[in-house]
Formats: C-alpha cells, sequence, structure tokens
C-alpha cells in the first residue's frame, strides 16, 4: 500500500464515523438538491442541451492544438500576454517573474482550481509575497489553513458556527456573529486587499478561441475587482477550458449554473479580451494568460481518458457520490476529489501512487448520471482499475484472489462445491477487508442454482 493509500484509509475511516461531518454535509448538500431542479427548469429538453455541450467539448479537444494557437493569435493581437507552462515549476515561476517585475508585495486571487492544484498561494508566501483568497469560501479555508473542501463551495463541510469560530481566532471577532454579519467583516478586510494588491490572479471557466477571451463565472463580484483594480491581471487556465466560440457561452453559462448552484444563471458573468484598451476608463495595464499543461497532455493521449478533460468543475458528481458524503473532500487528499478527481488525479498524478482513488466508489453510476456534460465516470473508474492492473498495480495476493473469484464464476460446478463452512472461512476470515467494516456474511447451505435444479426435478 502506497503513502497516499494509507493516508486515505485513515482520513476516510476517521470521517466516515464523524456524525457530526456528516450531519453537515448532508445539510448542506440537501440544500443543494432542493434548488438544482429549479435551476435544470429552464431547459425544456435537459437531455439534449447535456448531450449538446458534450458534443462541443469533445469537437474542442479533438482540435485542441489548433484551438490554442488561435486563441493565443487574438489574445495577442487584443494586447494580452500569452505564457505556456508545461508543469507546475513553470507556472508558478512565472508568475513569480512577473511579480517581482511589478515589485509586489500583495497578491489578490479570486476562486480558482487550477491555481490551487500548484499550490500558488504556498509558493507565493514562500517568497515573501502575501496571496489573498478573495471568495468568502475560500478565505474562511485560507484563514483556517485549510484546503478547499469542494469544487464550488470551498467551505461546505463548515457550519455557521464553525465559521464563527474562525473568524473569532484570526480575525478576534465576538464568537455570536451571525453569518450576514459574518460576511461583512470579510468584505471590509478584503476591500483594502484589492487596494493594496499589484497583481490580480484569477482561474478561468472557458477559453474561447474565436475572440482570444477568458469567460469567469462567479457569484460574489470578487473576480471582477481581482481583474479589474490591480494593474496586472494574470489568468491561470488548464488547456482543455477551451471551447470554439462565443455563442457557446449559451449553452455552457446556465448549464454550469444549474448543475454547480441551481441557479438560471450566475450573478457575475465576465468575458476578459485583454488589457484596458485605449479609452476605456477601468481594467487593468497589463493581462496575461498562462495556459498550463501539467499532465493534461498526457491525458489526451489516451482516447478513452480524454472525455475527462470535458469536465466544466460544476461539482454535480461530488454532491452525488455516496462515497464523498461519508468520507468527505480532504480525506482524497488532492485537489479534485469526487468522482472526477478519482477519474482525474491518477492520471495527473501518476497511478502508482494513487490508483487507490479510482477503487473508492461504489460504481453505482450516480455520478454519470447528474454529469452536466455527460461523462460516463463510473466507466472511467473501472479503466483506471485495469489501466492499473495492467501496469503491474496489483499485488501477488490481490492477483490470485481474482483468479480464484474468476474461476470460480466461470465455473458453476465449482460454485456449487464449496460448502456453507468453507466460504464462510473465505469471505469471513481469508478476506479481511470485508468483515473491517461489515458484518460477517452467513452463507446458506445451499446455492440458489442448487434449490432451482431440486425443483425443476420435482
Amino acid at each position: 500500500m502506497t503513502k497516499n493509500a494509507a493516508v486515505f484509509q485513515e482520513k476516510s475511516s476517521i470521517k466516515a464515523a464523524d456524525l457530526s461531518h456528516r450531519d453537515k454535509i448532508n445539510y448542506n448538500i440537501g440544500k443543494y438538491n432542493a434548488v438544482v431542479p429549479i435551476g435544470k427548469s429552464q431547459f425544456e429538453d435537459m437531455d439534449f442541451v447535456r448531450s449538446h455541450a458534450k458534443n462541443i467539448k469533445w469537437k474542442s479537444l479533438e482540435n485542441l492544438d489548433a484551438h490554442l494557437e488561435k486563441f493565443e493569435k487574438n489574445f495577442l493581437r487584443n494586447g494580452g500576454k500569452v505564457i505556456w507552462a508545461e508543469t507546475t515549476e513553470e507556472a508558478c515561476k512565472a508568475i513569480l517573474k512577473i511579480c517581482r517585475e511589478k515589485s509586489c508585495k500583495t497578491v489578490v486571487k479570486s476562486k480558482s482550481m487550477v491555481t490551487e492544484e500548484i499550490h500558488l498561494n504556498e509558493f507565493l508566501e514562500k517568497n515573501n509575497i502575501e496571496s489573498i483568497e478573495t471568495d468568502l469560501g475560500e478565505y474562511i479555508q485560507q484563514l483556517d489553513g485549510e484546503a478547499p473542501y469542494h469544487i464550488v463551495t470551498p467551505a461546505m463541510h463548515k457550519s455557521k458556527e464553525d465559521v464563527a469560530r474562525v473568524f473569532h481566532e484570526h480575525l478576534n471577532t465576538s464568537m455570536d456573529l451571525t453569518p450576514e454579519q459574518l460576511t461583512l467583516v470579510a468584505r471590509d478586510k478584503l476591500r483594502q486587499k484589492y487596494l493594496d494588491a499589484e497583481v490580480g490572479v484569477t482561474g478561468a471557466n472557458f477559453i474561447i478561441s474565436e475572440t482570444g477571451s477568458i469567460a469567469v463565472t462567479e457569484n460574489e463580484g470578487n473576480a471582477r475587482l481581482t481583474a479589474a483594480w490591480p494593474k496586472t491581471h494574470i489568468v491561470v487556465a488548464g488547456i482543455e477550458k477551451v471551447i470554439p466560440s462565443l455563442s457557446d457561452l449559451g449553452t455552457f453559462w446556465p448549464l454550469l449554473a444549474a448543475y454547480g448552484t441551481g441557479q438560471q444563471l450566475t450573478v457575475y458573468n465576465s468575458i476578459f479580451s485583454g488589457p484596458r484598451q485605449s479609452g476605456e476608463v477601468d481594467g487593468p495595464e497589463e493581462m496575461i494568460v498562462i495556459l498550463l499543461d501539467n499532465g493534461r497532455s498526457h491525458v489526451m493521449q489516451d482516447p478513452v481518458m480524454r472525455e475527462s478533460l470535458y469536465c466544466i468543475r460544476c461539482g454535480a458528481c461530488l454532491n452525488a457520490c455516496p462515497v464523498y458524503k461519508n468520507v468527505g473532500g480532504h480525506a482524497y487528499g488532492t485537489t479534485y476529489s469526487g468522482p472526477i478527481g478519482s477519474v482525474l488525479t491518477p492520471n495527473l498524478n501518476g497511478m502508482e501512487d494513487w490508483k487507490h482513488l479510482s477503487n473508492a466508489s461504489s460504481l453505482c453510476g450516480n455520478c454519470t448520471e447528474v454529469c452536466a456534460v455527460k461523462i460516463n465516470l463510473h466507466e472511467l473508474l473501472l479503466y483506471n482499475r485495469r489501466e492499473s492492473v495492467k501496469s503491474g498495480g496489483g499485488n501477488m495476493f490481490e492477483k490470485l484472489a481474482w483468479t480464484v473469484w474468476e474461476q470460480g464464476m466461470m465455473h458453476r460446478k465449482l460454485m456449487n462445491m464449496g460448502n456453507k463452512r468453507i466460504k464462510n472461512w473465505m469471505i469471513n476470515k481469508a478476506f479481511k477487508g470485508w468483515t473491517g467494516k461489515r458484518a460477517a456474511i452467513d452463507f446458506p447451505e445451499k446455492t440458489f442454482n442448487q434449490l432451482w435444479s431440486e425443483k425443476i426435478k420435482l
């Protein structure tokens, strides 16, 4: 067992037994489940919209090189700059170089999973640059020294009492503040940071090749402030975020809102096409887009796994997953949790170290059922398992166990041969993984096949 797998088992065991944690998650996901049908009601044919969105992503990724080059050409024409980063290290060094050129001491950040992926906050702090999260949920998590818990709602696992505790410990506020009062405290603290910051960093929900633009969707307005107030705006975006046309946002923006938060449209939807132009009164003096690979090209090379890059980060699969709802986001130990994280992480970060995540699934298929762009997530989880074994990932005991199971399942006489005592011993004693978390199985004296054969003879 790898170190990451051992940590996952330990953390997930603790969280699965934490009833308080489960209550908070079920409460927050319950609120999500109540509003998502309202968001979906704007579509006359939900299945068609999902299929259409998947088709757009398929076409985009099948021609990814051409779309990215087209985006770069158009964005440069708009006065922006483009940096291609193959790895986390290249992306962080590029950002640090920009910050040092601007004599930057403070960076403000809007919510961005890709900057979590490259651990940008920690990197900047090590280089004596203050990096402030401006999304309320992200800000709470940063104050508490925790990574985001969820792709869309970073502090989903915290109650209002937990947030009050965090603010009390780090901002010296009263423990009895209401959520509205806590929000006003955060607003007051963050407003000054926008004014102080020399550089603003955002992600990108979509990269539009046709116009050389990036699109950002949010509910708090902090991304707009992050992009507009500092003199330099840096965008960090995974290369898979590309879509062909501005008109495609008519499909993706309401789809992302409906599946992500249950809204018809998020409150703020912005398109940035470059730095402030002549005659414009606001916006950054300089805008730089960093196109991040970081393993995505490796995923692209696999025609089956390529489908995982269609993801628009709506978080619906996390909310639907029975495993996620029991073990929580932090147990996964990686940026992307839940079903999509279990599919992507082994391919982005290495199958050997992360193959265990593909086994953290009941294979109920609910993640595929709720995916906004119809990614076959449960099939990709199985595909990861197969690829892991093909690459030598299974141990000798596991291979022996599956060989015995296969022979038994393929030959009815072998299934009928083992009596109740032998079967009970095999499952309850030999395979300790079953009884570690479950009650022992008590097999019947005869199999259904034997009982049916006796009945037919009568």
